[in-house]
């Protein structure tokens, strides 16, 4: 790709929008339902009455012609007399239905079912037909509709931006009390997230008429940043053609999203009800952008994980050219497999904006599937930026986020490396704090991070790095056979918990013994287990005594040493030298300790005996970029015996890749004087004794 763009424009669209005055209004009608209603569930009957107060203002212009043309023409074409993507059949309006109170409740559902099918599917998702006699019911009905006849949501008065800022309001008071996970993106980070992307390789979506633009969400809630990056597009081009899709696991934000795609004109066929990871409903579409936040540390996989979701990612896992080309990750977050998804889903020249907490940048060990996925990642060179946030900068949750910078086919400054910004101090706090969101990101930020993105170039904020410099290896190193042995009774009990429990573990046997006496379900796996413990038993008794019997303080230095002895005391218990020699191996393990204070065991033609217990492992993990024997030799060999080596075997390196951010933007802070602490100590001690003091007076 050619250097493109070498300009870009922050779009801050927030300074003309004033909401307040229809704002106050819907939070005064929200104020009288206190009573009936718990705040929390202020929304099951604001968010429904704001969506249908915005249809009938919407179709007031047209309403006559729907009516005096309902009864001559099917239903399918009344769209041409309403002029909208939707219409409404019926005689009444909200401040019609004030007229008949005896009838209002069986009224106002005939009024609702007389909208067009995709705007009763809207309010049906609402689940609003019930909400209907419970407001009847503790008399707030007649003034909730009332009240809401009053409000102007014509589009003529309030656009689709200031539209989707009421929409963000309500939204956003209602979200502090939303599901774990489940984290509301304010307009500020959005509008970050949008400039990002459109600063480079965009200026035909900028400058060319007609240009057709895809842009996607597959974790889309209220539709909140298609339509910023629509907002935004059409800012800068208006002759471009934006087609928005979405997919929405929640059906009450899937609804007020069709409803807001209805508003626009944009074609709510591609505004898709549908868990991403159950099914991907857009097949067949590459698209130009993407835009989404994911849900945090949400299960994919066992018991927390919603229904059919685990087998429908496995399932995808094995496809050749699925959507998870690179496996997946650990079962209690699916944030590495949204942001695989979204790669799938770009256009070869496609870019995306994704927010993630810090899991998918460090979680796990190196042979994780969350590390595979990394690496995958920066060795298909896909990431341009990530971009830390500061803390409390989301409604209900306060933890620090980031924001990856995808593309599919970088500028030639970028490619095979990865730029880190640490944005966190970019931020102005709030005059009250709303939920957990303490900090907003004001246009003077937006337009400082993306000309740091931009810019490209390393300065306190950010840091360039190549792609190979956070893909790890891990190599086994092995250390020479040094080991004691002893027959006592810790070592003992140690030996039967670990070396000895998958030939019989006895709180295991007693678990499912009971079970089995109880009539209990076992797991075909158990029962297998637990007929091996039966028929181990006896011989596991057998050996517990005879090496009870032949407790003692001797410590013996080498295997050679103590393997006979061993032999002896064992020998009667077993019916065959294959499995007493088996079993003395596993137990002689057990009985040891490491001792680096002995020589080096070794074999019979002379060389070192390399040990193989868990205990004298060593692992060491450096950038792929680091010659493993230069590392070796200077930072390993000098502090471990010198037979120490690096191992041949085959699988004992391992790759995979992390990321963090603590380790790039670090910085050295000189640690306080001994005296000053000293002189702080003692000025509290001192105060402290004048409060006793006082006390005892």
């Amino acid at each position: 790709m050619s250097e493109e763009n070498t300009t870009f424009t922050v779009w801050d669209e927030n300074n003309s929008v004033d909401i307040k005055k229809e704002s106050d209004m819907i939070w005064n009608i929200a104020n009288k339902l206190r009573g009936p209603y718990t705040s929390d569930k202020y929304k099951d009957v604001i968010l429904p009455m704001v969506v249908i107060r915005r249809f009938e203002c919407a179709l007031e212009d047209t309403k006559e012609e729907v009516l005096k043309n309902k009864d001559n023409y099917p239903d399918e074409v009344l769209y041409t007399f309403s002029k909208h993507q939707f219409y409404n059949k019926s005689d009444f309006t909200l401040k019609k239905l004030l007229d008949d109170q005896e009838n209002i409740v069986e009224n106002f559902k005939k009024y609702i079912n007389a909208f067009s099918p995709n705007v009763v599917d809207i309010i049906k998702n609402l689940d609003f037909e019930r909400e209907i006699e419970k407001l009847y019911a503790s008399n707030r009905l007649n003034e909730v509709i009332q009240k809401f006849s009053e409000v102007d949501l014509n589009p003529k008065n309030v656009d689709n931006i200031k539209m989707g800022y009421i929409f963000e309001d309500l939204i956003r008071r209602f979200s502090e009390n939303a599901e774990a996970g489940d984290h509301y993106t304010g307009r500020d980070i959005i509008r970050l997230m949008v400039s990002l992307v459109l600063s480079e390789g965009c200026e035909d979506v900028l400058n060319e008429k007609q240009k057709i633009v895809k842009i996607l969400d597959q974790a889309a809630g209220t539709g909140g940043m298609l339509t910023t990056a629509m907002d935004y597009i059409l800012h800068e081009n208006p002759d471009a053609n934006v087609k928005l899709y979405s997919q929405e696991v929640n059906p009450e934000s899937y609804a007020l999203c069709l409803a807001e795609m209805l508003i626009r004109g944009q074609d709510t066929s591609n505004i898709k009800l549908q868990d991403t990871m159950i099914s991907d409903c857009f097949e067949d579409e590459k698209m130009r952008f993407l835009f989404e936040n994911p849900p945090f540390g949400l299960a994919w996989k066992g018991k927390k994980a919603a229904e059919g979701v685990e087998n429908a990612v496995n399932q995808e896992a094995k496809k050749e050219n699925g959507r998870f080309p690179a496996g997946v990750p650990n079962g209690g977050d699916m944030q590495l497999l949204f942001l695989q998804s979204s790669i799938n889903k770009l256009a070869d020249n496609g870019r995306a904006a994704i927010i993630s907490n810090g899991s998918p940048l460090f979680s796990g060990t190196i042979t994780s599937g969350n590390s595979k996925i990394r690496k995958w990642i920066l060795e298909n060179d896909y990431v341009e930026s990530i971009i830390q946030l500061s803390d409390n900068m989301f409604y209900n949750t306060g933890i620090s986020t980031y924001i990856w910078i995808i593309s599919k086919n970088k500028s030639e400054k970028r490619r095979g490396k990865i730029q880190l910004i640490d944005a966190s101090s970019f931020k102005k706090k709030l005059g009250n704090s709303l939920g957990n969101k303490q900090y907003e990101i004001r246009p003077e930020h937006i337009e400082k991070i993306t000309k740091l993105y931009h810019d490209f170039e390393e300065n306190e904020y950010s840091k360039i790095y190549d792609n190979q410099e956070f893909i790890l290896c891990q190599y086994t190193i092995e250390q020479p056979l040094q080991r004691n042995y002893a027959i006592t009774e810790e070592r003992i009990n140690k030996m039967s918990e670990s070396n000895l429990s998958s030939f019989f573990n006895k709180n295991k046997y007693e678990e499912l013994l009971n079970k089995e006496l109880n009539g209990e379900k076992i797991k075909k796996e158990d029962k297998t287990k637990l007929e091996k413990f039966r028929k181990n038993e006896s011989t596991y008794y057998a050996i517990m005594d005879s090496l009870t019997n032949n407790i003692s303080d001797e410590i013996y230095t080498t295997s050679e040493e103590f393997e006979p002895i061993l032999l002896d005391i064992l020998k009667d218990i077993f019916n065959s030298k294959k499995e007493l020699t088996n079993k003395v191996n596993q137990i002689m393990k057990g009985l040891s300790v490491r001792d680096e204070t002995l020589p080096p065991e070794r074999n019979k033609r002379g060389g070192v005996r390399y040990d193989t217990e868990p205990d004298s492992k060593i692992t060491e993990i450096i950038p792929s970029t680091v010659n493993i024997n230069e590392y070796f030799e200077k930072e390993v060999l000098p502090f471990v015996n010198e037979n120490t080596r690096i191992s041949a075997k085959k699988d004992s390196k391992k790759e995979g890749a992390e990321i963090s951010f603590n380790k790039c933007f670090y910085k050295y802070q000189k640690p306080t004087s001994s005296n000053i602490l000293l002189d702080k100590f003692l000025k509290l001690e001192k105060m402290m004794n004048e409060k006793v003091n006082k006390l005892g007076d």
